[in-house]
């Protein structure tokens, strides 16, 4: 612990000749950066930390500025001392050559788990056979039509009891409110629900507080700051337990502790089963524990590992998507039009609240389909996706790769890319996945990679859709929804694409216009 007070005096003693040196580095770099049409500078000892460190408040549109200046394949050098380079890419060519053709290649290695610990050994760090068995348990439950109806039923229900009543009091009201904050809610709550078979509670009018949100929240800010700050500074606060590797522990103990009481809770109720092992996925896989080959310690740790990625991936993601899309909507008045439209043309076969009661009545909103994918394309809940070489390869690009090069693809910026989509590629135009009236028009995941590409496709892309779909017939015929700001939304610092401040919004019911 020398180290600090050691720092903090040599700090002190060349303080004005490290200022003069700072000055004259960022005048520098600033001219050296123009001449360079955007493209990041590889400077000798500090690589591209300088332009990192410049831009790090808004990552998203500067890697997609110098994707385009670069031709969509760009490498950053770490600083001396950072034992890898990083290739940032949104060329299709090289993410299907990454996700399927040489998937044997890009394991998620330990490197990758490192980066991403709190999520321990679940399916978003899992190689091998531990990847291959989870994925097996969570494709079996998720295609078993029991469970696609209890999902169904549960998300009709919460919609019923909780979304529209609370957005009916905002309207009364007057009030306004994060959107962003009312769909992690219920995204929470339904996500537990899948999971756990446990309904929080957080979609209430009070707006309760929950610790286990809030930690998911931290971890993800701070997934996000491992993948942009320099290898010896991170090191560095491992060492002290200071800075984000403290607010990671802290993070940690708290979605352990939660995890593990709703584990417990869940197991308590196993007995009121009935015999219906197809009521959550935490169930699911309490009957299958003889499959994992783990008992005890080991196996609790498996359940907490996987649920939690599950969490993670059914709160966060569509919350995200479901944010995006609704202040596209206030921009787009024609495309909102049109949605409303559809769902008055296509009635549902059942009284319920969320309009849709089977998945063939969901199917036939093909305009509401290709504006969420629209949105998607924009706004990817999961803005990069990070790969690492195990052996040597060149990529399409032709960029070699290795284990000291690591792979960034930019989701983000691929959407935003005039070679992948054409000119209007930064507008929302939903009209882009319909050739024809009445048909949808499929893009390889490689150029739309909103669901992952290859064999690491997202098991719950159907249900997620179906989840979006449901939202928005429950929400889109009964109010208006107007942002408070006019200002565009920026995306946080985040491993999910959350927007920085919120959505805020003032709702209004549609039969009052």
């Amino acid at each position: 612990m020398e180290l600090v007070p050691w720092l903090l005096g040599f700090l002190g003693k060349y303080y004005i000749e490290i200022m003069v040196f700072v000055a004259c580095f960022l005048f520098l770099f600033c001219r050296f950066s123009r001449r360079r049409s955007r493209l990041p500078t590889n400077w000798p000892l500090v690589g591209a930390l300088p332009a990192i460190m410049v831009n790090a408040g808004r990552v998203h549109e500067w890697v997609t500025e110098f994707m385009r200046a670069a031709g969509m394949s760009y490498v950053i050098e770490g600083p001396w001392g950072s034992p890898v380079d990083v290739l940032v890419t949104a060329d299709p060519a090289n993410v299907a050559h990454v996700f399927t053709a040489n998937f044997g290649n890009y394991p998620k290695g330990e490197e990758f788990a490192a980066l991403f610990d709190v999520l321990g050994e679940g399916i978003f760090n899992a190689d091998g056979e531990s990847w291959s068995l989870q994925r097996r348990m969570a494709h079996a439950l998720l295609s078993d039509a029991r469970f696609r109806a209890a999902a169904a039923a549960s998300t009709e229900r919460k919609l019923a009891e909780g979304l529209v009543p609370l957005l009916d009091g905002l309207a009364a009201s007057g009030a306004a409110v994060d959107l962003q904050d009312v769909f992690m809610r219920l995204t929470f709550d339904l996500t537990a629900m899948f999971v756990f078979g446990v309904d929080p509670g957080c979609l209430a009018a009070n707006f309760p507080s929950v610790p286990f949100a809030m930690a998911m929240d931290d971890a993800e800010e701070v997934l996000f700051y491992r993948h942009i700050a320099p290898v010896p500074w991170l090191r560095l606060q491992s060492y002290l337990k200071i800075g984000h590797h403290k607010k990671m522990a802290k993070a940690r103990e708290v979605l352990d502790a939660a995890t593990t009481e709703f584990i417990s809770l869940r197991r308590e109720r196993a007995a009121e089963a009935n015999g219906d092992a197809y009521a959550d996925l935490l169930t699911s896989y309490l009957a299958c524990q003889a499959e994992t080959g783990k008992d005890g310690a080991e196996f609790n740790r498996f359940l907490r590992d996987t649920t939690l990625n599950l969490m993670v991936a059914g709160r966060d993601t569509t919350s995200s998507a479901l944010t995006w899309f609704f202040w596209l909507l206030t921009k787009h008045p024609d495309v909102e039009a049109k949605i409303i439209a559809e769902l008055r043309a296509n009635p549902p076969s059942s009284t319920g609240v969320a309009g849709r009661s089977t998945a063939d009545e969901l199917k036939r909103l093909v305009y509401l389909h290709a504006a969420l994918c629209e949105s998607l394309r924009l706004y990817p809940p999961v803005p990069f996706e990070h790969k690492a070489a195990a052996r040597p390869d060149t990529l399409p690009s032709g960029v070699p790769v290795g284990p000291t090069r690591r792979v960034i693809v930019s989701l983000y910026s691929m959407g935003r890319m005039e070679a992948v989509w054409g000119k209007d590629c930064e507008e929302f135009r939903p009209e882009r996945w319909l050739p024809a009236e009445g048909r949808f028009r499929h893009q390889p995941s490689c150029k739309f990679p909103a669901f992952n590409v290859g064999r690491r496709t997202c098991l719950g892309r159907d249900l997620a859709f179906a989840q979006m779909k449901a939202v928005v017939a429950a929400v889109a015929p009964r109010f208006r929804v107007v942002a408070a700001a006019a200002a565009s939304p920026r995306p946080k610092l985040s491993i999910i694409l959350h927007m920085k401040d919120g959505l805020k919004v003032k709702v209004h019911r549609r039969q009052q216009e």
